[in-house]
This record gives structure tokens, sequence and C-alpha cells, in this order.
């Protein structure tokens, strides 16, 4: 699937992907700072990847792992520090509900921080800070974020 706005695009091609913008916006995380490549590039194949691209260069990042029924787990969600603050997370996590990996049962992710962002989307804290969670479609569509 595709999505555009101006000259950003979102897709979830996997060959869009650029593996070393992935690797470098993890190793900056509190989540992932430790995988090493081999792990990152093993997560890349197994999951819906989606790519925030301005022009051809990544700028954000995305991951579902999903088995298209009844759960999808949002992992690894990334923009670079550069581009924060113009809503482009907004429209990438619209993106990633609306894409049909995340139209199941529920949705999971786990965050310590950024749940401003997530409960526009319907997602609520499930255990006190770490785990939040979505019932369903939830939130607005990608053109509303």
């Amino acid at each position: 699937m595709e999505w555009k706005r101006g000259c950003f695009r979102i897709t979830d091609e996997r060959e869009a992907v650029d593996e070393d913008f992935v690797n470098e916006r993890l190793h900056e995380t509190y989540w992932a700072s430790t995988r090493d490549r081999e792990t990152i590039r093993r997560t890349l194949a197994t999951s819906v990847n989606f790519s925030l691209l301005d022009g051809g260069r990544q700028i954000a990042y995305a991951r579902v792992v999903t088995d298209y029924a009844t759960f999808a787990w949002i992992c690894d969600v990334v923009v670079d520090p550069a581009r924060r603050g113009e809503g482009l997370g907004k429209w990438l996590m619209a993106c990633v509900l609306d894409h049909p990996a995340c139209r199941v049962g529920s949705c999971w992710l786990a965050t310590r921080d950024a749940h401003g962002l997530y409960a526009r989307f319907g997602f609520r804290d499930v255990d006190n800070g770490m785990r939040m969670r979505a019932q369903w479609r939830c939130g607005p569509g990608p053109d509303e974020a």
C-alpha cells in the first residue's frame, strides 16, 4: 500500500526500507539500542514495514507484527530527530492503522513515552505506563491525522 502527501510518501514495500536509517534510529532508542544489525535485518524480513520517505530519503519508520486476524503488534516507530514536530509521526501512525495488517481484533504497542500520540488513535494504557491496546479499527484515517 502507499499513501502520499505533497512530497512525502509512506509505503509498505520492503524494498523501500533504508536499513542504515532503521539501524541508526533504533540504536538511539531505549528499547532497541543493543540490537545488532543482523537482528534488525531479521525483524525487517518478518514484519510489515512502513517507510516514510521525503523524495527518496527515509525520514521515519514503523513495523507491525501480525497474524492478520486477531492481533497486531506495532513496533519500532521512529522519526528522524531533525523532522520531529512536523506531524509526520501522526500521519505515519494513521497510515499504519489504515493498513489491513492492523484491521484486526486488537492492536498492541509498548512504550514508556508518546502516550498522547497513541491515545489520539484509540490506544489505552493497560498496565500502568508500558503496554497500550486498541480494540478493532480505531482513530482517524490517514488524511485526518
